[in-house]
This record gives structure tokens, C-alpha cells and sequence, in this order.
């Protein structure tokens, strides 16, 4: 494993390029599983949760390549593979989203629930829910999800939960009703810019999908789609992330490849705290303050303030001038980062689904362990602006989610060295065994039947010896 080294204290001036968003990425390659033809994908981001779901997807069949031009093709050679094995499915629960392809394409899916999660509980009890409405049968056996369907019936479905919308489950069922006999409505549709980046792609394949960006989706079933070539959108995370970084570090940061549109609530916060903010088509170029204002801001689902930022906006007001608060609407758990934030200086208090914040002038280096992808994004910002130096361990996560990031930083200024963490700096529990560091082959023969199909029906959703 590697782990970061940051000398804070270094403004960012300059331009960096925002990557293509892995958000939208992951649902749109595992929609490839629905198509006929080759999907050409362009702005992939090169992280390893696009390497995991390659993985996955390899597993069920298709033909996964990046080409020089760092585009990625995908192209379904073995359509009777159903099976996504839990092997592959506990690196990434994104993994999740073949579900929906599966069994609109090819009538069954045998695929393995994604278990817990360090930013709180993630059910799919909206995904199944969606799926059975359209007449799938579904299973829960062992640990796997089994799903079967002869034929999609459109129908209508309400996919609200106790914390809102949910994205990945909108983008499996939806993956489905596109192929379901008659119209499919769904209530309650998550808006955010990756679900609408989906609905084009299926859309451009041949779909008939009205009201993408808003909570009600129509959706008339088609028979087939043609796979296409398709742009993802920018990676809005990212974007902000980086905006977020130049506040705290100072300067002055030309930020490249952003939809200003995706970004509206987090620009207003940014504004409000006494950031200058400058939009030029897609270019937005940040001026920090000299000391940023506090503020009271809470995680919303889209158009709100995204929880893949409160991490990051969490560090940003730790160095505000007064008391703030954080909510979190939609993972009311995700604070994993305020503990470590407080090795660095930070004065926070956490209090349910809300943090208290008294800012501090500085941070100070120190030694940090990331929780999860954006925890470790908020950790880094906190370091770049920092006295002293700092060390991140367990980054591991930010590649999951970011493209070079301390590479991007570095260009504009940063001083982030990436280092392996020798075996007697780490905890035991942090160490990977032999077995894990292996590469994982896809064998599901220990796999019992559930209980609702023969084994011989069973063995069908097997990967072919």
C-alpha cells in the first residue's frame, strides 16, 4: 500500500483538468451489458473502481479494452454468464448496477448482495423493490441476489426511501424498463447529472426515456439497443474537490472541464463563505480569501449540496472564522473523517447527523488514516493547508475515485509525495495476507442452489469452465 507525504503551506496557481465523472462511468459500462455492438466510451476515468467493474463485467461475458486513445469499448461476447461473483463484488458496491442489465437483457441475474459499508447503511431494498415491480421473481439466498424474468411489464414505481432518492437504484431499474412490455413511470427518480448522463447514453442506443433530470421518469419499452460512442460527463466530485483545495491552500486555481451547472449549490457556498468565483463556459477559476466565513450547510440529494462533498466542505470550515454546522441528510454516519480532522487541529463535535465546527486558524501536520474515498479527499485538502507535514495512510481509497489527483495538485503547486508504507509503520490489521494480494479468479462451484431453482437451472447462471 502507499501513502501520501504533504508539506502544507503552498498556495495553487495554475490550470488543472477535471476527469470524466466515475459516477457516471460505472452505471453507463455496466448498461453496455444491454446493448448490441460495441460501446465506445469516452473521458473514463483510469481508477480502480473502473478497473474493478471491468472485472466484473469480464466475468459476465464482455470484452473490455481501453484503447491509446483512452477511450474504453465494451462488447458483450457471451451472453449466457449471469453470474457476478461476490469475490469481485465486495471491492466495489457499485458493482450492483449489473444488476439491472442483467435482467433486461438477458431474462436472470445471479448477483452477490455488496454487504457493509464505512459511510453507513446502503440497502438495496429499492433496487428489488423496482425489479419485482416489473415482474421480475427475486431470491435472496446465500448471500446472492437471484433474479429471473420471461418477460418486463411496465408499470408504475415509487423509488422513494427514508433518506430520499436513490441514484444507483433508479439506474438499475431503469436499465431494466427499458425493456419492459408497454410504459414504466418512476416516481420519486433520483435527478442527479450521472442518472441523466445514463438515461442519454440508453437513449442514444435506442431507448424512449422522457423527464431525465426530474423525479418522474417515463420510460416506453423497446426490444433491443445499439451500442453507440459516448462522452461521460465531467466528474462534478472532483471539481469541487479541487475548487475546495485551492480555498484552502490559497492562490489562485484555473479549473477546466466543469459543468458550472452541476456545481450550483457547492459555487453558492463557496460564494457565501467569501470565495471569489469566476465562471468562463466551461472553466471555473477560484480566489481564495484571506480567512473564509463560517456557514451552516447540509448534505442534500441533488440539486442540493452533494454528500460526496461534505467530507471535503467539513475540512474547508474547520479553518473558518466562527462556528459552523454540517448535516448530512442522506448518510446521516458519514463523519469517519472528524476524528482524524481532529489530529490535525481541526475543533469539531459531533452531534447525530450534524457536526459543530469551531474554526481554527491553522492546521498542523500530522500522521492520518483515511476511512473512505472522500474522508481520504478531505484529509488531503486539510494537509495541503496545514503548517507543517502530514501523512496520509490507507490512499488506496482516493484512487478508487480520482485520477491522479495528488498528480494534479503537484502541477499547480502542491508538494504531495507518494511513498510505499513500509510494513512496520503499519498496524497489523492494515496488512494485506499473501491470499488477499492474489489475483482473484471467478469460481462460484461452491455456490448452493437457492432454493427456488434446480441445480440444473442453477448452473446456468455460472461462469462456463
Amino acid at each position: 500500500m502507499d501513502m501520501f507525504v504533504v508539506r502544507g503551506g503552498r498556495p495553487l496557481r495554475g490550470r488543472v483538468t477535471v476527469s470524466g465523472a466515475k459516477n457516471a462511468a460505472l452505471p453507463i459500462m455496466a448498461a453496455a451489458l444491454a446493448a448490441n455492438g460495441t460501446t465506445v466510451l469516452h473521458g473514463v476515468p483510469d481508477l480502480v473502481d473502473v478497473t474493478t467493474l471491468s472485472q466484473v463485467l469480464r466475468s459476465l461475458g464482455m470484452f473490455v479494452e481501453r484503447r491509446p486513445d483512452n477511450s474504453l469499448a465494451l462488447t458483450a461476447v457471451d451472453e449466457q454468464r449471469c453470474l457476478a461473483d461476490y469475490e469481485l463484488v465486495r471491492r466495489m458496491r457499485a458493482s450492483v448496477c449489473v444488476l439491472g442489465p442483467l435482467l433486461g437483457r438477458r431474462g436472470r441475474a445471479c448477483v452477490s448482495l455488496p454487504g457493509g459499508c464505512n459511510i453507513g447503511h446502503r440497502p438495496i431494498d429499492l433496487h428489488l423493490k423496482g425489479l419485482r415491480a416489473l415482474g421480475a421473481q427475486i431470491t435472496i439466498d446465500r448471500g446472492y441476489v437471484f433474479a429471473r424474468a420471461d418477460r418486463l411489464i411496465g408499470t408504475d414505481i415509487y423509488l422513494g426511501g427514508s433518506f430520499g432518492s436513490t441514484v444507483t437504484g433508479t439506474c438499475n431499474v431503469l436499465c431494466a424498463a427499458v425493456f419492459a412490455e408497454g410504459v414504466t413511470t418512476i416516481s420519486a427518480a433520483a435527478c442527479e447529472p450521472e442518472v441523466v448522463d445514463l438515461g442519454r447514453y440508453l437513449n442514444a442506443m435506442g431507448a424512449r426515456i422522457e423527464g431525465l433530470g426530474t423525479p418522474l421518469l417515463r420510460i416506453e419499452g423497446v426490444h433491443s439497443l445499439a451500442a453507440v460512442e459516448h462522452t461521460v460527463i465531467p466528474d462534478r466530485i472532483e471539481a469541487a474537490t479541487l475548487l475546495i483545495a485551492a480555498t484552502m491552500a490559497g492562490g489562485r486555481l484555473q479549473v477546466d472541464n466543469v459543468d458550472a451547472q452541476h456545481l450550483a449549490a457547492v459555487i453558492d457556498v463557496l460564494r457565501m463563505v467569501g470565495v471569489g468565483i469566476e465562471i468562463r463556459d466551461r472553466t471555473v477559476i477560484v480566489t481564495a480569501p484571506d480567512r473564509i466565513r463560517s456557514l451552516d450547510i447540509t448534505a442534500l440529494p441533488y440539486p442540493g449540496i452533494p454528500t460526496d462533498v461534505q467530507a471535503q466542505l467539513t475540512a474547508l470550515l474547520s479553518t473558518a472564522e466562527g462556528i459552523s454546522v454540517v448535516t448530512d441528510k442522506v448518510f446521516p454516519d458519514r463523519f469517519m473523517h472528524i476524528p482524524e480532522l481532529m489530529r490535525m487541529g481541526a475543533n469539531v463535535r459531533r452531534e447525530g447527523a450534524s457536526s459543530i465546527i469551531s474554526g481554527v486558524k491553522t492546521l498542523s501536520g500530522a500522521c492520518v488514516m483515511a476511512s473512505d474515498l472522500r474522508a481520504s479527499a478531505a484529509l488531503l485538502l486539510a494537509a495541503l493547508a496545514a503548517d507543517g507535514e502530514s501523512v496520509i495512510r490507507r490512499v488506496y481509497h482516493l484512487d478508487r475515485g480520482y485520477e491522479r489527483l495528488e498528480q494534479k495538485l503537484n502541477q499547480v503547486g502542491a508538494d504531495i509525495t507518494r511513498v510505499a508504507d513500509l510494513p512496520e509503520t503499519m498496524p497489523n490489521s492494515l496488512q494485506l495476507s499473501e491470499a488477499e494480494q492474489q489475483p482473484l479468479a471467478v469460481d462460484a462451484s461452491d455456490v448452493p442452489p437457492p432454493k427456488f431453482l434446480s441445480k440444473g437451472e442453477f448452473d446456468r447462471y455460472r461462469t462456463p469452465q
